[in-house]
């Protein structure tokens, strides 16, 4: 992978004074000082295990009632429900 990264001038300079200092190029500089931040940084896991879904959680509820029964039920709860105050 290639990363450009821009840099004023004076800090150009300064990156290149510190890696011919240290007998490095400024590219061999810059990658220690990734692997340094690479081995600090928390290790990063990807998760391969399924995700369980809205239907999945619910299954141990059983199938959900039928239009016919919600009907029926709806019904049975407003069967002695006053009409009249509407």
């Amino acid at each position: 992978m290639t990363i450009t990264l821009p840099l004023e001038p004076q800090k150009e300079a300064k990156l290149i004074a510190v890696a011919e200092s240290k007998g490095m190029t400024p590219n061999e500089l810059l990658s220690q000082a990734i692997d340094k931040i690479i081995a600090d940084a928390p290790e990063v896991t990807t998760h391969n295990e399924p995700t369980i879904s809205l239907r999945g959680l619910l299954a141990k509820y059983g199938s959900a009632p039928s239009a016919e029964e919600i009907d029926q039920n709806r019904a049975d709860m407003f069967r002695n429900f006053p009409r009249s105050d509407f």
